[in-house]
Order: C-alpha cells, then sequence, then structure tokens
C-alpha cells in the first residue's frame, strides 16, 4: 500500500475484508487522535457518539491513560462537546485492577499511579501499601517522584512482582511531550533487570477486558484506533475487525511498514458513520 492509496476502500487483511465479516454489534474506540486531539474534539466525533447512543449498539472508549477515573474523564470530553457516560469509558487502569484481581483477589500493591488507578484498585479490593505488597504497580502521573522510584526498584529488587498500566513512552500535553509509564517502567527496569507486566494497549488482555465489561463478542466487534503498534495490532490479536483512522499517530504511508493490514483505513472518525446501522 502507498500514500496514494484511495482510503475509503476495504483493505484486505488475514481475517478477510470486513464487509465478509459479521454485522458489527459492539464498538470500540480509542480516544486521542480519534475523537479528541489536544483536547479538541475530531471532526465527526460528536456524530459518532450521538449516533451509537441513537442505535443503541454497545460501546466503549478505550484509552492507556490510566490518570483520570472513568467519571472525570467523561467531565473531559464532555467539555469538548462529546457526551460519553462513564460507563462507556474503559482504561488501563480498571484492566490493570481487573487482571489483579483475577491472578490474586485482595492483594496489595505499592501504587504509583493518580487517582484513576488507585480509584479502581481500591474498588476491587486491593489495599495500597508500601509493606510487602504483592505487587509494585507502576501507571501515569504528572508528578513522577524520584522517592518513589527508588521504593519501587528496591521493593522489586526483593521479590515483588511489577506491573505496569501500559507501554507508552510518552504522552502528550499543551507544552510538547511527557515521560509516561513506559519510559519510567524503563529506568524501574534498568535498574533492577527485572521487566514489567503491561496489561494494556498493544496487550490483547486490554481488548478482552473492555469485550467482558461491555458484553460483546469478538467476531461482531470492531475497534477504532489511530496507531497500528498499539490499537490495530490489539485488535486483531483479540480477534476483533479493525479500523485505522489518519487522524492521529499512523500515517498512510506508514502502514506497509507493518507485517498485519487493519480491516479497513479511513481518513477520519467522521468517515465511520455510515457504518453504524
Amino acid at each position: 500500500m502507498t500514500g496514494r492509496h484511495d482510503h475509503q476502500e476495504i483493505i484486505t487483511c488475514d481475517n478477510g475484508p470486513m464487509s465478509k465479516h459479521k454485522p458489527i454489534e459492539c464498538w470500540l474506540s480509542d480516544m486521542d487522535g480519534v475523537l479528541v486531539h489536544e483536547g479538541l474534539p475530531v471532526p465527526g466525533a460528536a456524530e459518532f457518539i450521538s449516533r451509537l447512543s441513537a442505535s443503541g449498539k454497545r460501546f466503549l472508549v478505550l484509552t492507556n491513560n490510566s490518570i483520570y477515573t472513568p467519571r472525570d474523564l467523561a467531565a473531559r470530553l464532555a467539555a469538548a462537546g462529546l457526551q460519553v457516560p462513564a460507563s462507556a469509558i474503559w482504561t488501563s487502569a480498571l484492566a490493570t485492577a481487573q487482571f489483579l484481581a483475577d491472578q490474586r483477589p485482595g492483594g496489595s500493591a505499592y501504587v504509583i499511579g493518580e487517582a484513576g488507578l488507585t480509584t479502581a484498585l481500591h474498588e476491587v479490593g486491593y489495599v495500597l501499601t508500601d509493606l510487602n505488597p504483592d505487587y509494585v504497580v507502576l501507571g501515569e502521573t504528572r508528578t513522577y517522584s524520584f522517592s518513589q522510584i527508588t521504593k519501587a526498584i528496591r521493593l522489586i529488587e526483593n521479590g515483588v512482582r511489577f506491573i505496569a498500566t501500559n507501554p507508552d513512552p510518552v504522552g502528550p500535553s499543551h507544552e510538547g511531550s511527557l515521560p509516561a509509564c513506559g519510559a519510567v517502567a524503563a529506568m524501574i527496569s534498568k535498574a533492577t533487570g527485572v521487566e514489567p507486566y503491561f496489561v494494556g494497549k498493544p496487550n490483547p488482555l486490554m481488548m478482552r477486558s473492555a469485550l467482558n465489561a461491555v458484553e460483546g463478542h469478538s467476531e461482531s466487534t470492531a475497534m477504532i484506533g489511530d496507531r497500528m503498534d498499539t490499537d490495530v495490532v490489539a485488535g486483531m490479536e483479540a480477534g476483533l475487525q479493525t479500523i485505522l483512522v489518519l487522524s492521529g499517530v499512523t500515517r498512510a504511508e506508514q502502514i506497509d511498514r507493518f507485517p498485519y493490514r487493519p480491516s479497513r483505513v479511513v481518513p477520519s472518525i467522521a468517515d465511520v458513520l455510515d457504518m453504524i446501522d
């Protein structure tokens, strides 16, 4: 594929073109780069959410950002003109909490992160402590503390398991890129020799947990994203139909660099509206 292709065409992948899949009954959509960009709505995003709500289709907005709770994110999206209920938002913090609750119910964790992560862990019955925790859990925060990172390193050196919400190395801000969970995880790994288990995208576990939350089925669910290396690969590995929008990170000429294909490529979320019936 080259940058000159017709973005509206159906792109054949291992699962065949999207037209051969079952009708889409459930929609998963990434947030940044798909619905909003630097706090502003992407043209067509409000209509997309409105049409989904009117159709009665189940949907979730996904994000690897673990800073905010779904309620916080719903308020931020509303400020951008997107009416998404908190119940329709799924974060890497929620996926991480669900994963830990399944792995070790009623466990404990030393957490580096903000309300999105600490609230999610509290809600599944976890105790947050630095006294012999079962896990070190690293999430996103705008104020990474050297003393917290040092504490995490020493706990991991003593055998505590290392979990991270997502592998993203940088996050966006109005001033430019910020170091994110993946970058700090790399620092801790370099110091300890221990790699974390990342729960968020591109781990298909994030998609499966979202499907469970919305009671969706992989064969009739579509994932919309702006990144080949997180959204598309995670959706594909979870057995979902995948739609790449070119309004965010991945450009058309970059698609051929990857050994996998999305089911469809479109310029933006506005071009997905006619797929909702």
